[in-house]
């Protein structure tokens, strides 16, 4: 016994009428919505996790601030912030894997550990890079009002 093969079902390209008619009576198009940039020209970010030595790396921020191994860097920490900026007295040498390692010192001051992920935001112009701890972001993003609101609109 041998089964007749079956004829493929190919949909019709053709717009149904019902849909092409509902399409003309809705009347003209809608408007398009104008492109808002998301972030400042001058800035680049990224998001990276702390390991247990300290050391973060994300390379599309440290290639966008030019640093290459064998950089100094002067590293300041201040309320959940840590700060790098390239000086050629800085204690901190950039390795040529690019990661930067934040001294434990600052670590502790900033309440980061290992594991934690950094908001990084390199400002090329200021030839700086700013880690910022994610409970700083989240209070940011509080402060601003811009959290949904809860389910009926109530928080």
């Amino acid at each position: 016994m041998t089964a007749q093969p079956l004829a493929p079902v190919i949909p019709s390209s053709a717009v149904p009428t019902a849909r092409r008619n509902a399409r003309l009576a809705t009347g003209q198009a809608l408007p398009l919505a104008r492109p808002v940039r998301s972030v400042p020209q001058d800035v680049v970010y990224g998001i990276a996790r702390v390991d247990a030595s300290g050391r973060i790396c994300e390379r599309a921020v440290i290639t966008a601030l030019s640093w290459t191994g064998g950089d100094r860097l002067t590293l300041t920490a201040d309320a959940g912030v840590v700060t790098a900026r390239r000086d050629l007295g800085g204690m901190v040498t950039l390795p040529a894997s690019g990661y930067i390692t934040i001294p434990a010192a600052l670590r502790h001051r900033c309440g980061l550990e290992p594991g934690d992920q950094v908001l990084l935001a390199a400002l090329p112009g200021q030839d700086a890079l700013a880690a910022y701890c994610l409970a700083v972001v989240d209070q940011a993003i509080r402060a601003h009002g811009a959290l949904p609101r809860a389910h009926g609109g109530q928080q």
